[in-house]
């Protein structure tokens, strides 16, 4: 929450409503307010409900990240302070989750109650990019509404902006995730954080999503191709010329010499660009003891 002082008691009241009957807990991550949010939160704080104070604004990302730190439950929820998503369709997504075996189950607001121009047509646009370019095929990548098993919200790696991209860094993982129509709500209280300037942004992580979930572990693959390709057509274009230079042409100052020079170093340099980003791979994974694959469930033995 930032500068939500007016939705703090409606937070809690619809959530203890909804969430009757379930052991639980509500994480309050206060991301650098300055007005009297964080005060209302602690009025509330009990042994159900926690306040995570930052130190200043980080932004949703990271403020998501601490959150996800601090739990201790099995399933965790994420869900935004403005109350424009329904805590209501808590219980049967995380039944959902639970009953059909889902790792991840996100919301999709059906009928979103935002601006068509400022919110919804930037938002479908980023969508269709996401969902054609990393080939994770979920409708409403900007409802933060979502469930997770622990193992899966506790390695997502959020940082910088990039809480758009949560389904993305969950498939990375291997993680099954489907998707579930939830009810959205106008905004009563409070400004919304968000405004067009996100949309450069947005682009800038797309990029970067689309690298980790292609080529994290064979940057080779993408350095090494285009170095290959850019390499070749410029050994044809110097041989071409190196041709015409023994016929007898002058081949000083044309175009096309320039350019065989621009293929035959950016193939260079891309193809070394490729070995050091190999190297930086391994060295990512062998110094951090992580492992290049993640094991979901483990059948037989004395494994339950």
């Amino acid at each position: 929450m930032m500068n939500e002082e007016d939705n703090v008691r409606p937070m809690v009241q619809a959530l203890e409503n909804a969430l009757a009957g379930i052991d639980y807990e509500v994480i309050f991550v206060d991301d650098g307010s300055t007005d009297a949010t964080r005060p209302r939160i602690k009025e509330l704080a009990s042994e159900r409900i926690i306040l995570v104070e930052l130190r200043k604004n980080y932004g949703q990302s990271t403020a998501m990240t601490a959150g996800i730190d601090h739990t201790k439950g099995i399933y965790i929820a994420l869900l935004d302070g403005d109350l424009q998503n329904d805590p209501t369709d808590i219980p049967p997504m995380l039944d959902l989750l639970k009953r059909e075996d889902w790792d991840v189950v996100a919301g999709n607001r059906k009928n979103r109650k935002d601006g068509f121009i400022l919110r919804k047509i930037p938002s479908k646009i980023a969508n269709y990019l996401i969902r054609r370019w990393t080939k994770v095929f979920i409708k409403d990548y900007g409802c933060t509404l979502k469930i997770f098993r622990r193992e899966i919200a506790e390695d997502l790696g959020l940082y910088g902006e990039l809480h758009r991209f949560i389904p993305v860094l969950a498939a990375m993982q291997g993680a099954r995730i489907t998707q579930v129509d939830v009810k959205h709500h106008a905004r009563q209280f409070g400004q919304s954080k968000y405004g067009l300037g996100r949309t450069f942004r947005v682009m800038s992580d797309l990029i970067t999503m689309v690298f980790f979930r292609r080529y994290i572990q064979k940057p080779m693959h993408l350095f090494g191709t285009m170095g290959f390709v850019s390499l070749f057509f410029g050994i044809i274009i110097n041989l071409y010329l190196l041709v015409l230079k023994i016929m007898g042409h002058d081949i000083w100052g044309k175009p096309i010499l320039i350019l065989g020079l621009i293929f035959l170093l950016g193939g260079i340099q891309l193809i070394t660009i490729g070995i050091l980003a190999e190297i930086n791979v391994r060295t990512y994974f062998e110094s951090s003891g992580r492992k290049t694959y993640q094991v979901r469930k483990i059948y037989g033995g004395n494994q339950s």
